[in-house]
């Protein structure tokens, strides 16, 4: 069948619709347009045409009411420099997300179940199941793709916690939505919008060499080697409870820190001093855990001694100490496992004085300590 052409044509069924507009035909429907005059019928029929070209044949079918509507939403974006294509295409990726999205319960279980298989620590696995249990417990419920920036940070102030503890929060949110867009669970890390807090540091606590003595004097037998090598060689407390005698090579003078025992994941040998092999010989064993019950031990030895423990007290005390007696922030930030030693440098230069720093590696045992036994255990690979 031949398509028929769009014409104005003459209408007699009409005294004030003299002219009808025919020939027109949209999705394969008859479609007519009556009008008074010819000039009327001619200027409808060439606009609509140039709309159809351009277009489609939906555009003369359009209802009034989404043309306002358009134009009105049109008007709101023009401020913001976006169209309503952008618009559109942008709200279609957000419904989209949030159709292959899941709640947070369920994002929560999924993060920490991967954490566990990825061979996370017991510590961070616990830290995670503490952050994001409170996390949990606001939005449980809530469709991840869903929840804004700004909800998150109104609750991370609402925890009125110090600006540390805020930021560490944020970072364990970061990685937990960065998971949910691997996931593909949202399109989007809410967190990165969010500032962090504003963190003042003060010069960081440690102990005095004669503080240190006491300490060690005041200390039960099984908690010593513990003090001493937090002291003398600055591994971390996480460290140092998965430390074992055969990573600890008194021959060689060297401590083994494994990669899987390491916070950073990589392999460190740590150089034994003089002062910290006198103290750690008596304890020496082929294997087994350098320290136990360390919370119950710490507490009575501070008690005993009469001093207050610092945050971080034995590790700063290293890092101070070993910074001003070598004057090396490259070596000192190595054997600390630490990623920058300009941040070394900047916390712990002119902490303490050099004159008091060499005091520090003669904190000595006690000539009736016990007899000097050392195993030369050498250090296993991993």
């Amino acid at each position: 069948m031949r398509t028929p052409t769009p014409r104005v044509a003459k209408y007699a069924g009409s005294e004030t619709s003299r002219y009808v507009v025919e020939g027109l035909r949209v999705a394969g429907k008859r479609t007519r347009k009556f009008f008074p005059t010819r000039r009327a019928a001619e200027t409808w029929l060439r606009k609509t045409l140039a709309r159809i070209r351009k277009e489609g044949e939906g555009a003369i079918h359009m209802p009034e009411q989404l043309r306002v509507e358009a134009v009105a939403c049109a008007e709101r974006l023009r401020p913001y420099g976006k169209t309503l294509t952008e618009a559109t295409d942008h709200f279609l990726a957000h419904l989209a997300a949030i159709q292959r999205s899941c709640t947070v319960t369920t994002l929560v279980a999924e993060f920490r179940a991967s954490k566990e298989q990825d061979g996370a620590s017991t510590r961070y696995l616990n830290d995670l199941k503490h952050r994001l249990g409170c996390f949990e417990g606001e939005f449980g419920n809530r469709i991840v793709a869903d929840i804004l920036p700004s909800e998150i940070d109104d609750w991370l102030r609402g925890l009125k916690a110090a600006a540390q503890t805020r930021n560490n929060f944020r970072t364990v949110l970061g990685t937990l939505f960065e998971f949910a867009m691997l996931r593909g669970y949202a399109s989007g890390n809410p967190t990165v919008k969010i500032a962090k807090a504003k963190v003042v540091r003060g010069a960081p606590e440690i102990f005095t060499p004669e503080q240190m003595q006491t300490l060690l004097a005041k200390a039960a037998r099984e908690f010593i080697p513990y003090l001493a090598i937090g002291a003398f060689a600055g591994l971390r407390s996480a460290e140092l409870e998965r430390l074992d005698w055969s990573e600890i090579d008194l021959g060689g003078r060297l401590i083994h820190v494994k990669a899987v025992k390491s916070k950073t994941a990589q392999r460190r040998l740590v150089p034994i001093s003089d002062n910290l092999a006198a103290w750690l010989a008596p304890h020496a064993k082929q294997a087994g855990p350098v320290v136990t019950s360390l919370r119950e031990q710490r507490e009575k030895t501070c008690e005993a001694a009469k001093l207050s423990w610092p945050a971080n007290g034995l590790r700063h005390s290293f890092a101070s100490y070993r910074l001003a007696h070598g004057k090396d922030a490259a070596a000192t930030a190595a054997e600390l496992g630490h990623s920058s030693p300009s941040m070394l440098y900047k916390h712990y230069r002119e902490l303490v004085r050099p004159e008091v720093a060499a005091q520090w590696w003669q904190v000595m045992p006690p000539a009736d300590y016990g007899n000097v036994v050392a195993f030369g255990a050498s250090a296993a690979s991993g």
